[in-house]
């Protein structure tokens, strides 16, 4: 069978293609084609270049694969055919992600790709190019399910469900990780573990880590050394999450230290440091051309700005909570790759696995409508993901996820019709932000650093 990934030029692929490779090595693996297709060419034959040289070290120790990999020209000959569609693809580039900071930042607000200001620019220039491909792929591959890595992940799932309905999971590795260390905090086989989770993307909670028949969480937040062993107890701190009775996904972290994060951000940029977002750009560009133009070490190039990418990230959040540092377990890689590739085993095999995914709500998650895509415990199988029951959110919790999941739907009104005047609702009302002049500002801001987003937001 066939897997097509859009933005095949991305940094990650390498991660997936050696997933794939460990398949590879089992009896009747599920993908046998890898079809690679990016808009940017020059990417992506860097990228074919590091799993050729993956492809060399599997057969030096395990013989020839059985997976081909080769790069499709265009959108329309990367679809047809394919099973699976992992669709991973970044509107503007890293440069993109540069301006959708500054503009937050010099409105005074945090900028983060998928959180706040920075999300809601990122989200309206991201839901054309996300609905477009759904289009593609139901006339070119109506039978194909699509894996969406593309951020933010639920806002983008939930755009493309309205063309392809439940054939869309959203994926994140954050969930399972935060459960894996949880579980490991207190010496368990998170393998064996069942994770009670439940909210939106990058805006969850952990209720739970159930175990030989009892939860578990209620010992780990009662031991302090174990709470604060792992990257979540140091980034919130013991006593916050004790209050909760919950462990919060790490991106909530720019809501309940939202001043903190700020105030860090700014000191970085005042000692003449970079956002996240011209880190990356920095570090991708020389990576790329490295490679290019050394082709033999590309590979190895790849191996070092991955782990140096992975120990910068959040490297403000965890300085703003007293220089929390990265475990090595979170170094390696084996996230999100993982997790999709999970998700393919499931549905092509029919083997029907407990996976944190991203769906339509269908009644699973109480107090959310049922077309809201959230993020929740799922059975998956060849029938795809059927969300499971589980318990309400707090108060607090569920008035978090309405106010993000209302910006959400004025984001995906804004893009179906055109209007800034949603637009100006979705800035003014989320949490992060908090002033309608100030909102103003980033509307105002985004339309002057993204000519094409006054093309989708033309006016009411």
């Amino acid at each position: 069978m066939r897997l097509t990934i859009l933005g095949g030029g991305g940094f990650r692929v390498p991660l997936i293609h050696r997933a794939l490779l460990a398949d590879a090595r089992h009896p009747d693996p599920p993908i046998t084609e890898l079809v690679l297709f990016d808009t940017a060419p020059e990417r992506v034959a860097v990228i074919r270049t590091i799993l050729e040289q993956q492809r060399e070290a599997h057969r030096a120790v395990y013989g020839e694969p059985p997976l081909t990999v080769r790069v499709a020209d265009t959108l329309d000959e990367a679809l047809r055919g394919s099973a699976i569609v992992f669709s991973a693809v970044r509107v503007g580039g890293a440069e993109g992600r540069v301006r959708d900071e500054r503009v937050a930042l010099a409105a005074g607000v945090l900028g983060q790709e998928t959180v706040g200001a920075s999300g809601i620019s990122y989200g309206l220039r991201t839901v054309p190019v996300a609905v477009a491909i759904a289009q593609h792929v139901a006339r070119l591959a109506p039978q194909a399910w699509v894996i969406n890595f593309t951020n933010p992940a639920g806002l983008i799932t939930e755009a493309m469900t309205q063309i392809l309905g439940d054939r869309i999971i959203g994926i994140c590795d954050s969930p399972v990780g935060l459960g894996r260390r949880a579980a490991r905090a207190l010496g368990l086989d998170p393998a064996r573990v069942h994770f009670d989770y439940a909210g939106l993307n990058h805006l969850g909670w952990l209720r739970g880590l159930h175990a030989d028949g009892r939860n578990r969480l209620p010992d780990l937040l009662a031991d302090e050394a174990a709470l604060t062993s792992f990257e979540e107890g140091r980034l919130f701190g013991a006593a916050w999450l004790r209050a909760l009775g919950a462990l919060p996904n790490e991106y909530l972290h720019y809501y309940y230290l939202a001043r903190e994060t700020r105030e860090e951000i700014a000191r970085t940029l005042a000692a003449g440091g970079h956002t996240r977002g011209e880190q990356l750009v920095v570090q991708q560009k020389e990576f790329y051309r490295l490679a290019a133009a050394r082709p033999r070490d590309a590979y190895d190039l790849w191996e070092q700005t991955r782990r140096e990418r992975e120990e910068t990230y959040m490297a403000d959040n965890r300085r703003a909570a007293g220089g929390v540092e990265r475990d090595e377990a979170d170094l390696d890689g084996g996230g999100y790759e993982q997790v999709a590739l999970a998700v393919m085993r499931a549905i092509l095999r029919d083997e029907p696995a407990r996976l944190i995914v991203n769906v339509r709500n269908r009644g699973a998650l109480p107090g959310v409508d049922a077309d809201a895509v959230v993020e929740v415990p799922c059975l998956v199988d060849a029938s795809g993901a059927r969300p499971l029951a589980v318990d309400p959110l707090a108060p607090h919790q569920l008035a978090l996820v309405h106010a993000v999941k209302a910006v959400e739907r004025e984001v995906l009104h804004a893009v179906r019709t055109g209007s800034r005047t949603a637009a100006l609702r979705a800035f003014a009302t989320h949490p992060l932000v908090d002033s309608v002049a100030v909102a103003q500002r980033l509307l105002d801001g985004y339309l002057q650093a993204f000519p094409e987003l006054a093309r989708i937001l033309p006016g009411d």
